[in-house]
């Protein structure tokens, strides 16, 4: 069954779009992008037909080569691929790579362990990282951000929505933690449990994906030390966690155990350089290093 809904559409367009016979999701697959404007809607609506312009780098027989089988895609992973490769076509990102102290996060984390069980809710170290996140992209507003068409205006997003990348076994979803800058603690960390099992189920709404300041994806359960995270347009800023684990960091008189988190920030240079991502990545240390700021 094909997931419906899942192209980052405004409820204008799509109402536009049914009212032309047009299906959004299917537009989307046909311009190989996440994204449906009214211009694109319009102009399918008067019989322009976009030619894929990469189709032909995959015509290939590969029968040719040895015996294989072609298994095919769901329409989730068709716009999904479709998004990533026009982010990797019109934006010219860059990563920077820091690392983040966490031994101040896990300690505050134990705190709150036995309020959790009454609550029913578990506050993991992502619940963290998000609300690290959020302040700060208030200091540095140019990251809660999207190019306007045109490249000559930025338009700064006076609200806090964060992305989160879940790893359902239909494919890379993110659903949105709308208003993170108006919540607390606890109801961060049970709306974040929330998305991920409805992504997880398949029940998460097409107005809960799209329109978030930026994104994170967090593979620090699996594993790695670095990756470099593509850019969800229209956002301009993606921050990749990858597993922590002790390291020996100096402090000045000797080494010690230190729980370190490697983050990957990958950015549009176009709307943000790399001091200023530089000067992001030292702030956002700075805060989860001591929880309680993440708190006032």
């Amino acid at each position: 069954m094909a997931l419906k809904g899942i192209s980052a559409a405004t409820p204008s367009i799509r109402a536009l779009a049914r009212k032309h016979g047009i299906d959004v999701d299917e537009l989307a697959l046909e311009l190989e992008q996440g994204f449906v404007s009214e211009s694109d809607v319009l102009l399918k609506a008067k019989g322009g037909s976009p030619v894929s312009p990469s189709s032909g780098y995959w015509d290939v027989d590969h029968g040719q080569f040895g015996p294989g089988e072609a298994v095919p895609t769901t329409r989730f992973a068709q716009l999904a691929a479709a998004n990533l490769t026009a982010s990797q076509q019109h934006i010219p990102a860059v990563t920077h790579h820091d690392k983040v102290g966490m031994d101040a996060v896990e300690s505050f984390r134990k705190t709150l362990a036995d309020e959790g069980a009454k609550r029913g809710i578990k506050v993991t170290a992502l619940v963290l990282h998000v609300m690290a996140l959020t302040k700060t992209l208030r200091k540095f507003p140019t990251f809660n951000a999207s190019l306007m068409p045109g490249g000559k205006e930025l338009w700064l997003k006076h609200y806090y929505d964060i992305g989160i990348a879940v790893d359902t076994p239909h494919g890379l979803m993110v659903p949105v933690l709308r208003g993170t800058n108006r919540k607390g603690i606890w109801d961060i960390a049970n709306e974040v449990s929330k998305l991920a099992k409805r992504a997880q189920n398949r029940k998460i709404k097409p107005e809960e994906m799209g329109g978030a300041s930026t994104s994170i994806s967090n593979l620090g359960g699996i594993g790695g030390h670095a990756f470099s995270p593509i850019v969800n347009p229209p956002e301009v800023a993606i921050l990749g966690l990858s597993r922590a684990s002790y390291e020996p960091v100096w402090n000045g008189t000797k080494f010690e155990p230190r729980l370190m988190c490697p983050i990957s920030l990958s950015y549009d240079h176009r709307a943000i350089n790399g001091a200023e991502a530089a000067r992001f990545c030292a702030h956002y240390a700075s805060l989860l290093s001591d929880p309680r700021r993440l708190l006032l």
